[in-house]
């Protein structure tokens, strides 16, 4: 994948134009079947990988009639990318020249992706001869496939490609294939051009303009060396995954975001957008900056009730709650993001350029609450006006006015002292309202309903309750519950009813309605258990955020450490593997960057650039064994810092200036 291209096959490399099978551009399929034949038959590919997010070797052996013994003599090749260009290259081992028949079999349907992901493709077009390769006509395009060399003999109506190659002793030959798409009017999305690697913030190319063009480079380069080698790849994994999904904003191609995930969210989520943003602000605050940059330019700005809102899609949530809305998500976390990225080291021109647009988001939220028409009043509804009145959504919105008041503070905008009597007359009645005591030691309601009612089931939701300073907010921030409270959620998170040994479960497995497959009703999100390992480790409780630290180190392991958005709650047994949910993005942007946050995390960094500053306190359990980041980015410099097995934190390179503090 490297957005707006993007190839699926099985491990055969044959794509057979069934199910997914295809190669994309700009959300539209122009080839569902490539298959290759040689010597009459099928080769037997032997290994299918990838070697990067977008691209992917075949290697496969071909058998002739007549070969004696059981070796074969000629060995396959394909390398594809992700925008479809194709390289298959034939090896000869043979002590003679071979005469090697090759057929490739070519079809589209030029299908929009939502319609091939919920199983309606188009029929097969009838292809036509074009140059060196076929063409195929649609609605609006036109898919066009050119070989190198050209075939000896083309065959339109089967779609059917031919040559005859002559091997050499030792020798190969190579057919290359090169998909593009046609549009008969419009101009289609500007892709994102991957950047190559770059040793500092300061040498990333600065181009502005047309298509190809590279853009800014969107994080740093980070590695990871470790006692235990998987976490070194999972975060080699999951920054190539991230960078196949950066996508450019067609309204203006020099700001990039990161899609959702393929293949349900390839364009903008605001609310996963905004959180991969958060997740990789150690590595940065471009990324940040561009997307608060192009969520700003969708924000509602008609005067109304929705003045200052962010517009997102509902989503599910669960068998005890109706869908909720990303985009109150998304606006509570525009401001927060902000002020975070600002303590990482943003630019005060991009602050004051972006405060506007967070003065809009923070000005709908006091509406949004203060409002006759939201029942009790004081609560942020989620999604209608009447309710529900969510606990996540309260810990979105607290958190939102507590850095937003300190942003405002900073930026001397007013405003402020109103936002933080807000939050702290919020924080008074959550505890009462919110809170349900029993003998165990209580527990936090989901929700109340609009009549007021609590719903008490508990899932890793609640997990947002916790301080998640360690994401770059401040220390000194109240929380929206109190000590005893806080530690009492942190047990009831790593108890075997929501730790399923592989990551949260989103509802409790004792819970009515709990269903490991369920999206919202028990399976397991990556996104949200990261943010529950770095809740738990800023409330003290290292252990239990080591466990989870090492259950989703566990479970990419078996993903081939590319993690999908969600996999199934099920509980972790001796020799079992976790299984995929069915309808997971994966690649999915907030499991990459989960991934990334949970292993940068057990640095326990702090950073606070506008005072000068940066705390490093890592986990004292060194749940990973010692380890070194290197390619981190603070105050717009490189960052690296070293972990001991004893959890202590050795700061190796900083911005000049920076005091440390432990």
């Amino acid at each position: 994948m490297a957005l707006p291209s993007l190839t699926v096959s099985s491990a055969t490399g044959q794509l057979t134009g069934q199910g997914l099978d295809g190669c994309y551009r700009d959300g539209r399929r122009i080839l569902s079947r490539c298959e290759v034949r040689a010597a009459g038959g099928e080769p037997l590919v032997v290994q299918g990988r990838l070697i990067s997010a977008d691209r992917a070797r075949f290697t496969g052996v071909v058998r002739r009639t007549g070969e004696r013994g059981p070796d074969p003599e000629i060995r396959m090749d394909r390398l594809r990318s992700a925008d479809g260009t194709e390289r298959i290259t034939f090896h000869s081992s043979a002590a003679r020249p071979l005469r090697l028949p090759v057929e490739i079999h070519l079809g589209t349907d030029l299908a929009e992706l939502g319609a091939v992901a919920v199983g309606r493709p188009g029929p097969e077009l009838r292809a036509a001869v074009h140059g060196s390769g076929l063409r195929w006509s649609g609605p609006g395009a036109h898919a066009v496939v050119t070989a190198d060399p050209a075939p000896q003999d083309a065959l339109a109506s089967a779609g059917l490609l031919r040559w005859e190659l002559h091997l050499p002793p030792g020798g190969r030959r190579t057919i290359e294939l090169r998909p593009r798409l046609d549009h008969d009017t419009g101009t289609p999305p500007t892709p994102v051009s991957r950047a190559t690697p770059a040793p500092g913030p300061r040498t990333a190319s600065r181009r502005r303009g047309g298509r190809g063009d590279r853009p800014p480079r969107s994080w740093s380069a980070a590695r990871l060396e470790c006692d235990d080698p998987r976490a070194d790849i999972l975060l080699a994994q999951s920054l190539d995954d991230l960078h196949g999904l950066l996508t450019r904003d067609p309204a203006l191609p020099t700001d990039v975001f990161v899609a959702g995930g393929f293949p349900w969210r390839c364009g903008l989520a605001p609310a996963d957008a905004l959180w991969t943003a958060r997740m990789l602000l150690p590595l940065g605050t471009r990324l940040a900056a561009a997307t608060l940059r192009t969520l700003a330019r969708t924000q509602l700005a008609t005067p109304g009730a929705d003045f200052g809102r962010i517009p997102g899609p509902l989503r599910d949530a669960g068998p005890h709650a109706p869908p909720g809305c990303t985009g109150i998500e998304a606006t509570l976390l525009f401001p927060a993001v902000l002020a975070e990225a600002r303590r990482w080291g943003l630019p005060d021109r991009e602050t004051e350029r972006l405060l506007p647009t967070a003065e809009r988001c923070l000005h709908w939220l006091r509406t949004a609450t203060d409002r006759p028409a939201a029942g009790r009043g004081g609560y942020l509804p989620d999604p209608a006006s009447d309710g529900p009145y969510r606990c996540e959504t309260q810990a979105h919105a607290h958190r939102a006015a507590v850095l937003g008041a300190d942003l405002l503070d900073a930026c001397q905008a007013p405003g402020a002292a109103a936002l933080r009597d807000w939050a702290a007359d919020l924080r008074a009645r959550f505890r009462a309202d919110f809170w349900l005591d029993d003998r165990a030691g209580g527990r936090p309601a989901a929700l109340l309903t609009a009549a007021g009612r609590p719903v008490p089931h508990l899932g890793a939701t609640a997990a947002h309750l916790l301080d998640t300073g360690l994401l770059g907010g401040a220390a000194h921030a109240p929380g929206l519950l109190d000590a005893a409270r806080t530690d009492q959620l942190c047990r009831l998170l790593r108890a075997p009813a929501l730790d399923s040994g592989w990551g949260l479960r989103g509802l409790g497995a004792n819970e009515s309605g709990y269903n490991p497959f369920g999206h919202r009703g028990g399976a397991v999100r990556v996104h949200e258990t990261a943010v529950a390992a770095a809740g738990l480790a800023a409330a003290g409780h290292e252990a239990a955020a080591g466990a989870l630290t090492r259950g989703i180190l566990d479970a990419a392991e078996s993903f081939g450490h590319r993690l999908p958005e969600m996999y199934a709650g099920e509980q972790r047994t001796a020799g079992g593997v976790p299984v995929p949910h069915p309808a997971a993005c994966r690649p999915a942007a907030v499991a990459a960057a989960g991934a990334v946050q949970i292993l940068i995390a057990l640095a326990g960094l702090r950073p606070d650039v506008p005072a000068g500053t940066v705390t490093v306190r890592p986990l004292g359990t060194a749940p990973l064994g010692a380890m070194q980041l290197t390619g981190l980015t603070i105050a717009e410099q490189p960052f690296a810092v070293r972990i001991s097995r004893l959890g202590m934190g050795m700061v190796e390179e900083a911005a000049d200036g920076l005091h440390l503090r432990s």
